[in-house]
């Protein structure tokens, strides 16, 4: 009993039964036709409760029951083949009624189908309405008919397995890469200058919430309506200069995001294909916060070297003048000092003017992430 289920097992894995004709298993059969002079020929499946035959050279029904079934006694494995020379002086199909009625089987042949780990899924057969016999040369045929009927099978078998990996994978991948904020994509460009998506990511919701996936898949050119004007041109040119060069694209620019504009790049590796079109393999991404960043640090940079350059300017001279100065009075030291104290509250005012400038900008550039 447990053999027969991990048999069964075994047929549903190659996702045979209920499957369309195919040309490759058809005209096996339609040899085995003209080969043996015989009006049937089947390639058939042993179910859980039925004979299901794939294929049926000459004969109008697509299964049996599988107690009606001839081939069923081939699933212990235990002969070679199932030769019945005149089924009417065989007790064990005399009264089947296969026999006695259509297609009135007087001849069977069969050779099974076995799996590289030995289970019978069927078997490869002839028909015929009259009594015959066949020599060993004529069986060894038979068994390579089904042979290479199962070597189909098991290829069949291999290739809808790695069909469904592939589908796994991808299925991995899918879920890998729309989990990243990015947008992730694979973008096609012809020679004609026509760009599609192969490939987009669900990051690129994130990164343009007003555009829907399908509009990207449908016209990925809904882009260029997305990016400042003044950016524009460069972005395309770059577009060109690397689909042309076939060098890293590397574009920042601007893009419309409810009514302000934020920093993103797009980055990919170009590869040319033999239609002359290009694939870049690539991301887009918000660079906003560097960009902001980066905008922060030079207008720090800029007050420091401008704004604070007279005080310190100031303060330098008087001390110069202090060291030159070999017989100051008590009264032009008071003046100094008070200059000095005076410029020192200037430079702390300016200090804390810019530490108040720059803490706002940090929480602009945070509330935009």
């Amino acid at each position: 009993m447990e053999s027969e289920i991990k048999r069964i097992e075994e047929l549903l894995s190659y996702q045979i039964l209920d499957t369309k004709s195919e040309q490759e298993l058809n005209e096996l059969s339609e040899m085995a036709s003209l080969i043996f002079d015989v009006p049937i020929a089947l390639i058939t499946f042993v179910d859980q409760d039925r004979q299901w035959f794939k294929v049926n050279i000459g004969l109008e029904i697509t299964q049996t029951k599988r107690e009606d079934s001839f081939c069923q006694h081939l699933l212990t494995g235990n002969i070679e083949n199932l030769i019945i020379e005149d089924t009417f002086n065989d007790p064990r199909f005399c009264n089947n009624p296969l026999v006695n009625n259509n297609p009135n089987i007087r001849f069977y042949a069969g050779a099974p189908l076995s799996t590289p780990s030995g289970n019978i899924l069927g078997s490869f057969c002839i028909i015929d309405n009259k009594p015959r016999q066949l020599s060993s040369e004529q069986i060894k045929v038979l068994h390579i008919l089904a042979k290479k009927a199962m070597d189909f099978l098991n290829f069949r078998k291999l290739i809808l397995d790695l069909r469904e990996e592939i589908k796994t994978y991808v299925e991995r991948l899918r879920k890998l890469t729309n989990s990243v904020p990015d947008g992730i994509f694979q973008l096609k460009m012809t020679s004609q200058g026509i760009l599609s998506f192969e490939f987009i990511s669900e990051g690129m919701i994130q990164l343009h919430p007003t555009v829907t996936m399908q509009e990207w898949l449908n016209s990925p050119e809904i882009g260029f309506t997305l990016i400042h004007p003044d950016d524009l041109e460069d972005f395309k040119a770059k577009l060109m200069d690397s689909f042309t060069n076939l060098t890293f694209l590397n574009i920042e620019y601007r893009v419309l995001y409810d009514k302000d504009f934020r920093w993103h790049s797009m980055k990919g590796n170009p590869e040319k294909m033999a239609d002359g079109s290009v694939v870049w393999y690539g991301s887009f991404h918000n660079i906003n916060n560097r960009v902001e960043y980066e905008i922060a640090i030079d207008q720090i940079v800029f007050d420091i070297s401008h704004v604070l350059r007279r005080p310190v300017s100031t303060l330098m001279t008087l001390n110069n003048l202090i060291d030159n100065e070999k017989d100051i009075s008590y009264e032009t030291l008071v003046e100094y000092v008070t200059y000095f104290k005076k410029v020192s509250e200037e430079m702390e005012t300016y200090t804390l003017n810019l530490n108040e400038i720059y803490h706002r900008k940090k929480e602009l550039i945070t509330n935009k992430r």
